[in-house]
């Protein structure tokens, strides 16, 4: 039985790990990796496995980090199964149409640079034919809490993790050779008391769990608090006569911010007559989504569901799918709240709301997710006087708010408390966060507690007993 690690490191973001065994080979996740915008190259190298030999891919949630490889793993060969909740499987669809399309704009871009300069561009790390082709390699969708038999040796179980619509922790049982062990793969893990979603199921007992770090060395603030923050900030913006951007998360963090300026107009902590936008194409088709699973949310907006109401709109709201609707957003002066991608800055329309905005001290930025190293979102919330938007300076003169309350991550003892339920495993392995920071503080946490604890490179294979 060998486990091999093929996400990213260095403190970039992007899942995908494999396990062989008894002849099968299962590869839980297969993301893009994201952090530095320059990341083609990273994206584009062997996956380190030959995507052929593949037989099924289990996908925890539909973030880019952890699906956006998958047209790549098609592309290169990949003939087996994927295998993931029927929600995730809706939301993938989307993710990676977009992340197509985006890779198709970004390669005529660079293309025409390059005309102009006697170079040929790169052409599309995929393309929208390969995502559309990536999506008939997805099957039967897994059900929480039911086994999935994926041959006589090794069943799958996917189990809610409470980070986003859809989104599984996966228990892998094997035998082999007589051994019987159980793996678990942690996703990402939600936090407990959300608005919208169910807390993490516990896991059980475990011989070896891989575990994601993103916030291993941070407790968040509450969540009240932060939305006495986030309203504090709306109310003293629209004062000063400006605007507030939200750079945002299309799915989940847009869905749950549209809940809490509903509950802010109906509780009049925020005005009713504010102007709130959605503009972003994908938030937008992941909140129609979002409508069609009432039973994955907890019992209060379950109950919103059932009298008939929709705890996604509130008056004011408009969205804009369209160019033209979103250029028009930049003619408002003040009194708006504008909620655009991508959450890290890195793309999409926010930028361009950035540029008409950013440098003006009556309006304010709002940080509502976590933003890597070397993005455009980082840079501002470390205090950049001054960053580059469509190769133009721009000062950073708005309130720059950053709110960590409404993070879909668990923080540190969060995961200490899930790692808890795992029993005493023979090995834990962390992935999927800083190396110093998230996965450093929580193998000192867990080395401290008496578990043996590794931090995988990747690429780096261990033979599992």
């Amino acid at each position: 039985m060998r486990l091999s690690f093929h996400g990213a490191d260095r403190g970039v973001t992007g899942s995908c790990h494999l396990l062989e065994a008894g002849g099968v080979r299962v590869l839980v996740d297969c993301g893009l990796y994201q952090g530095e915008h320059e990341l083609h190259e990273e994206n584009d190298q062997p996956f380190g496995f030959e995507p052929a030999e593949i037989d099924y891919v289990l996908l925890t949630h539909a973030h880019l980090d952890h699906c956006g490889r998958l047209p790549l793993l098609v592309r290169r060969g990949f003939r087996g199964r994927i295998l993931t909740t029927a929600a995730s499987r809706e939301l993938a669809r989307i993710v990676l149409l977009d992340a197509a399309h985006l890779n198709e704009e970004e390669a005529e871009h660079q293309a025409r640079r390059g005309r102009r300069r006697g170079r040929r561009g790169e052409p599309p790390l995929y393309t929208t034919l390969d995502a559309l082709n990536t999506l008939d390699f997805f099957h039967d969708s897994a059900v929480y809490g039911r086994a999935i038999p994926l041959d006589k040796h090794i069943t799958a179980t996917f189990l809610d993790a409470g980070h986003i619509l859809g989104s599984a922790w996966i228990r892998l049982d094997v035998e082999e050779k007589g051994r019987r062990r159980r793996l678990l793969f942690s996703g990402d893990l939600g936090n407990r008391g959300r608005p919208l979603l169910h807390d993490p199921a516990p896991p059980p007992e475990a011989d070896y769990v891989l575990m994601e770090t993103t916030y291993g060395d941070h407790r968040h603030r509450s969540v009240p608090d932060s939305v006495a923050e986030l309203f504090a900030a709306i109310n003293d913006t629209f004062a000063r006569g400006g605007n507030v951007l939200i750079p945002t998360f299309a799915l989940e963090r847009a869905q749950e911010l549209l809940f809490y300026l509903r509950e802010g107009v109906r509780t009049q902590r925020l005005p009713a007559a504010m102007q709130v936008f959605l503009d972003s194409p994908m938030a937008i088709s992941a909140t129609g989504i979002f409508r069609r699973y009432p039973d994955c949310y907890n019992h209060g907006v379950a109950e919103l569901f059932r009298r008939g109401e929709d705890p996604f709109d509130l008056p004011g709201l408009r969205f804009t799918r369209t160019p033209e609707a979103s250029m028009a957003i930049n003619r408002i002066r003040g009194g708006a709240v504008i909620m655009a991608g991508s959450g890290m800055c890195t793309g999409g329309r926010i930028r361009h709301h950035l540029k008409h905005n950013l440098w003006r001290a009556d309006c304010s930025v709002v940080f509502v997710g976590f933003a890597a190293p070397g993005t455009l979102a980082r840079r501002i919330i470390d205090g950049a006087d001054t960053v580059n938007l469509f190769g133009e300076p721009v000062r950073v003169n708005a309130r720059i708010h950053t709110i960590n309350g409404f993070s879909a991550h668990a923080d540190r003892e969060e995961l200490l408390a899930w790692h808890a339920g795992t029993g005493r495993p023979r090995h834990t392995f962390l992935v999927h966060g800083d190396p110093e920071r998230g996965m450093g503080a929580m193998a000192t946490a867990l080395e401290e507690r008496g578990f043996q604890v590794t931090s995988p490179r990747r690429g780096e294979e261990v033979e599992l007993e």
